[in-house]
């Protein structure tokens, strides 16, 4: 199932196996699309869905929170390389991103939930990430992949701009969607197949 324009924005899911347990929720695979570009892994057995599911209720339920003071200027490369070096680069410690001391920066990333993937589950291992600002009455999305390197690959950077209302409305179909082929689907009772 997708929802939404993959030259845009658009979340595909797949259920293989639906599991009683909510924590399970499902097995099947996570994409997003951003710009034309996918990110997260598409295989049969990719992940288990429920951190997936999680995610965008949470980030509905957030909206308008995903802030952060750099999020509408700089290159989207620059916030890549910024995001990057924060997260991954221990010797980045004494370094400002944006003006911002490199704690300050990461506090931000993480309260502000500022990493819309990875989720928490392996439908990421990828390398793939997308991050989401909040910006007014837009949302604007960065998504790239880290290669094996540890590098940002720049062949996959993708940044895009909605309407908030636009970006909103895909997540709340998408979790309907998916919520609906769920329920509908026999379930597997406990963790073993």
């Amino acid at each position: 199932m997708t929802i939404g324009d993959t030259h845009k924005f658009a979340i595909e899911s797949s259920i293989t196996s639906a599991y009683a347990r909510r924590s399970f929720r499902a097995l099947g695979f996570f994409l997003i699309h951003v710009g034309g570009y996918c990110y997260g892994i598409r295989k049969s057995d990719a992940s288990m869905l429920a951190c997936s599911f999680d995610e965008i209720e949470d980030r509905i339920a957030r909206r308008g929170k995903h802030i952060a003071p750099f999020a509408a200027t700089p290159e989207p490369n620059k916030i890549a390389e910024a995001f990057s070096d924060a997260v991954f680069v221990p010797s980045q410690e004494d370094k400002n991103f944006f003006g911002i001391s490199h704690g300050e920066f990461l506090n931000l990333i993480y309260t502000n939930h500022i990493i819309l993937a990875p989720d928490g589950d392996q439908a990421f291992d990828d390398g793939s990430f997308v991050l989401h600002f909040d910006i007014g009455d837009r949302v604007r999305l960065i998504a790239f992949k880290r290669g094996l390197s540890g590098q940002y690959d720049f062949c996959n950077l993708s940044c895009v701009w909605l309407a908030a209302d636009d970006f909103y409305q895909i997540l709340k179909q998408w979790r309907d969607a998916f919520e609906s082929e769920w329920a509908a689907k026999p379930k597997v009772q406990d963790g073993n197949q």
